[in-house]
């Protein structure tokens, strides 16, 4: 199917949006090239026609309707004076004075007839002011000219909420073209926005009637059992898409989230392992599927050793999974089980700044000050806008009793607080400490005093 360049359609009605232009130049070449084929024009046409293509050009629509009125006058022709009525009608356009944009274009109609470029111009000056209802007879006539057309009306049937004839629509392109993703998924909004779920239903499973092994209306008719609440026939589904196609992985997504839910640990650990393999799921997919197992094991704890394993397996490319692996630990207050995670994913993952926060935080209050150093200071080569990170690698340095690191860290960090009074204190509070280290008595007690005056929020 070939692409229009005027009428590509996007996602709207939660699934559709056209993409309509505004009066963009048209396609043939006798529009395209105006002064072509126009027979024998005056010097004072040619001259103000011009004027009114290069004002347009720049914006000037009222100039280059000025130059286009003196060009009607000097047209010799019907078919000249059509080339310039075309002309009007685009300027009008832009300058939204849609009445007369409309009047300009049917006087080419008249003149031309059905000029699937005029038409063009007439479906999206009606589009642009959403009359959908009159566009519908424009678009039945640019069809003979592009079939890609077809799509064009199946969504203004939507657009006027006239969802059988979407659907015959619908079932013909299917015909002609195939099965479309956005075609099956308009497919199924209609039937939503028509409270008529059970024909959706109907629909897909007589298309797994007819084709068992497509996988891909097995997981539609469990998206929308699983969207009705009916819980029992989407597993149902799924395990008949998985008898169907044992080679399915992305059933698997549905799988393991049923088996958990009727306490099934095992199987639902078999599913999950395969979705983690799998290279047809996304990461940020697999991450929801790990949060949801860790959430399980939040409340099944003997599962925990099966969690350890799939965060192992799972993270060999991404420390993400070790971050909600110390996430779990450290709101169960097992700090050093967290910073064990925390620290296997940031060494794979050191462009996460939550990661890496939550890192040094555990490592200072294991007094890893080392580490810690190290890894703020690394962490500010990435972020170096970020205060929290001078001030905990001047926390890391006092308390190796580096005070010149810890000093210039900190008076650098200073520049980067914003609007953060508890923040504010503790550098100052930090830098005290650091010249009391260092013997600088006076700028010592400077910095104890600002901490001191330091007003927090209520």
């Amino acid at each position: 199917m070939k692409t229009k360049p005027l009428y590509t359609f996007l996602l709207f009605f939660g699934i559709l949006l056209p993409k309509l232009l505004h009066a963009q130049e048209i396609k043939t070449d006798s529009i395209q090239n105006p002064m072509d084929q126009l027979g024998d024009v005056t010097d004072a046409f040619q001259e103000n026609f011009f004027e009114a293509l290069k004002q347009k050009a720049i914006e000037n629509y009222e100039l280059a309707l000025t130059a286009l009125n003196k060009a009607e006058k000097a047209a010799k022709s019907n078919e000249n004076k059509a080339v310039v009525y075309f002309e009007m009608g685009k300027n009008f356009a832009y300058l939204k004075q849609y009445a007369l944009a409309e009047e300009s274009f049917n006087k080419v109609l008249k003149s031309e007839g059905d000029r699937p470029d005029v038409l063009e111009q007439f479906y999206d000056l009606y589009y642009q002011q959403k009359e959908y209802e009159k566009s519908i007879p424009l678009v039945k006539k640019l069809i003979p000219f592009d079939e890609d057309y077809k799509e064009d009306l199946t969504n203004l049937y939507v657009l006027t909420k006239q969802y059988d004839k979407a659907l015959a629509e619908l079932d013909e392109l299917d015909g002609l073209w195939g099965e479309s993703d956005i075609r099956n998924a308009l497919r199924a909004q209609i039937y939503r926005a028509t409270g008529n779920t059970e024909g959706a239903i109907e629909n897909l499973e007589q298309k797994i009637d007819d084709n068992p092994k497509n996988e891909k209306e097995h997981l539609n008719l469990i998206f929308l059992y699983s969207e009705q609440g009916n819980k029992e026939k989407a597993f149902e589904a799924a395990k008949n898409l998985l008898k169907n196609n044992p080679k399915s992985q992305l059933v698997h997504l549905a799988l393991y989230k049923f088996y958990l839910d009727e306490g099934n640990a095992p199987e639902a650990i078999k599913s999950m392992r395969i979705v983690f393999a799998s290279e047809e799921v996304d990461k940020e997919t697999k991450y929801k599927v790990l949060a949801d197992f860790i959430q399980y094991v939040n409340e099944n704890p003997q599962y925990e050793t099966d969690l350890t394993g799939i965060v192992n397996e799972f993270s060999v490319e991404n420390g993400r999974v070790y971050e909600k692996l110390g996430d779990y630990y450290a709101a169960k207050d097992r700090k050093e089980d967290a910073l064990n995670a925390y620290e296997k994913g940031i060494a794979k993952d050191p462009d996460n700044y939550n990661l890496l926060k939550n890192t040094l935080l555990f490592q200072i209050e294991f007094k890893k000050y080392e580490a810690a150093a190290k890894l703020s200071f690394e962490g500010l080569e990435i972020f170096p806008a970020q205060a929290l990170l001078y001030l905990l690698n001047g926390v890391a340095n006092n308390g190796l009793q580096n005070s010149e690191l810890a000093i210039e860290s900190l008076e650098t960090g200073l520049d980067f607080i914003l609007d953060d009074p508890k923040m504010e204190k503790d550098f100052y509070t930090q830098l005290s400490l650091a010249y009391t280290v260092k013997g600088d008595v006076k700028k010592a007690k400077m910095y104890a005093d600002k901490a001191a005056a330091t007003k927090m929020p209520n």
